[in-house]
């Protein structure tokens, strides 16, 4: 089970589904992901794709920072709003 929100700390962001559809961590099947736990991250950096309808959308990060949770479980469905990644903002 996923840790309850408060185990959090209050700095870290979530990255949130902005739509319904399934969680890509990387851009092919036999390709690393685009970022795992620890990486920094740069505003605009492509974090994951999202499939929706035969549409791949790439999901990005709103701001730098450093990628300490990643919610999303790969070729898995997401819903509206499901957090997918946690960021600790570094700006």
């Amino acid at each position: 089970a996923a840790p309850a929100a408060t185990d959090r700390p209050a700095t870290w962001k979530a990255v949130e589904s902005p739509m319904v559809g399934t969680f890509y961590q990387a851009p092919a099947p036999d390709a690393d992901p685009f970022v795992k736990v620890g990486d920094t991250v740069k505003a605009g950096q492509t974090l994951c794709i999202v499939e929706a309808m035969k549409l791949m959308n790439e999901i990005t990060a709103e701001e730098d920072g450093i990628v300490r949770e990643v919610c999303g479980k790969n070729a898995e469905p997401v819903e509206f709003g499901q957090p997918l990644f946690y960021l600790e903002p570094t700006a």
